[in-house]
């Protein structure tokens, strides 16, 4: 019998998960919650059907007590049929959105919307023929430059 994973399992070394069905979805959408990007770190080759984000994610698999460190991942959606995109300038490099979930709208069969939604009213929604889903460290994890982790007004 094989255990689940479990986030203290992952240590000090890089993520790789993917997500094939929304509960694994709602694990990779915490982990990328507070990220932030520049709106120019998104791509979309519609030849590989794939939206790829390049992220820089707090460490939320770390103790709580921790020093803040964030970590550059990629983000990637597979089997994009189409994007539309709400209250985001693709391609703006000095605006930097902050990525508050990710979650999945089935449709018919497989098939479905992947949205991401962001802070400020902003959203990416990619038509997916399946739902695949992949998040993977990057770069080395570095010091968070605020020290901080972000806060949410209950």
């Amino acid at each position: 019998m094989v255990d689940d994973a479990r986030f203290e399992d992952a240590g000090p070394r890089p993520l790789y998960l993917g997500a094939m069905d929304p509960d694994d979805l709602s694990v990779i959408s915490a982990l990328v919650q507070d990220s932030v990007l520049p709106a120019s770190e998104m791509r979309w080759d519609r030849t590989d059907r794939r939206l790829a984000f390049l992220v820089n994610r707090i460490r939320r698999e770390e103790e709580a007590g921790a020093e803040v460190e964030r970590v550059q991942s990629i983000l990637a959606i597979e089997h994009v049929l189409g994007v539309q995109s709400q209250g985001v300038e693709r391609g703006d490099t000095d605006t930097v959105l902050q990525i508050l979930s990710i979650a999945f709208e089935p449709g018919e069969d497989a098939s479905g919307h992947v949205e991401l939604t962001f802070a400020g009213d902003g959203a990416i929604r990619a038509r997916v023929e399946a739902l695949e889903v992949s998040l993977k460290d990057v770069t080395r994890p570095y010091r968070a430059p605020s020290g901080k982790r972000p806060h949410h007004p209950d």
